[in-house]
């Protein structure tokens, strides 16, 4: 995710800069073809034109919204896995108490151990959506026996939830929880669940290939009609004006377009590191753990 440090001009230009060169270009040749070899029939009405660039203009907002839905969705849910985690640990921490001080040391162990899932959990489920080595990020949580199992399952994330689930299953048969406590952490882990399903929904359902295909080509017809509708009133003006406004159709187009994939482990992707940093920062010191991972600081702009 970009984050704000002030005006980026280069960037700016360079978000478009080859579809904006070669639309210069071609301004530059229409207005040379206009004024120069005198083809007066290249000039178009501007008023057809101007309604067409209103209705262009409705559809890519149409699509940029869909877009940012589907973003904000993500974030809405990887804000969800956050809170949920910290509940998570809560609760383990909280409602698991030995009966006997001879259980004070096995129960610490269990709670540690479910509380290092957990964050396992997370780092796994990040790597899955972004493509990634999913077991990349679990040493150091995980013993070297979870590792070996983790390498033969499909999809790790649930493989991890089924883990936690038999150590509340086992920490109910040692009487460490009642049964209200143990329904209380099953709903956690349900909750998660449907958030691990929330973000694999969103990056297993792309935007309907007319939402990105359409809203483009209408996008390069328009700017390829514009000069030929501003050359007769603008002159030798028509690379700057035309440019200027198809700057404007070209970047709503790609804003559309790299939003709508919130998981694709680009610089416009929600800061899914980030956000798995701060739960594991969180995770541990609930434990009382001293060392600690630094939070992830932007770099280059870009917040991962």
């Amino acid at each position: 995710m970009i984050v704000p440090r002030g005006p980026q001009i280069r960037h700016l230009i360079s978000y478009v800069g080859l579809p904006l060169l070669t639309l210069f270009l071609y301004d530059l040749a229409i207005v040379f073809l206009f004024k120069v070899l005198h083809w007066n029939w290249v000039a178009l009405p501007h008023i057809p034109l101007a309604l067409f660039g209103s209705a262009i203009g409705l559809i890519v907002a149409f699509r940029n919204n869909s877009s940012y839905a589907r973003w904000w969705e993500a974030r809405t849910i990887w804000g969800g896995i956050v809170n949920n985690s910290r509940a998570w640990t809560r609760q383990v921490l909280t409602a698991i108490a030995p009966q006997k001080p001879a259980d004070a040391e096995a129960v610490r162990t269990m709670q540690c151990r479910m509380v290092h899932l957990q964050i396992a959990w997370v780092h796994a489920l990040r790597q899955q959506l972004r493509g990634l080595p999913p077991l990349d990020e679990l040493h150091g949580l995980l013993e070297e026996e979870d590792l070996v199992t983790l390498k033969q399952q499909k999809s790790i994330p649930l493989t991890i939830s089924i883990w936690q689930s038999n150590l509340v299953r086992e920490a109910l048969e040692k009487d460490w929880i009642d049964s209200l406590q143990w329904s209380a952490l099953d709903r956690s882990l349900e909750d998660l669940g449907d958030l691990q399903g929330g973000s694999e929904r969103i990056k297993n359902t792309p935007m309907p290939k007319q939402y990105d295909y359409y809203p483009q080509l209408f996008v390069k017809i328009y700017c390829l009609l514009l000069p030929l509708g501003l050359v007769q009133s603008m002159g030798w003006f028509t690379p700057l004006g035309s440019t200027l406004v198809g700057f404007i159709f070209l970047a709503l187009d790609k804003i559309g377009r790299d939003l709508e994939d919130p998981f694709e482990n680009t610089i416009y992707d929600i800061p899914l590191s980030s956000m798995s940093r701060t739960i594991e920062i969180n995770l541990r010191q609930a434990l009382g753990e001293r060392s600690l991972p630094e939070p992830l600081q932007p770099v280059q702009g870009v917040l991962w």
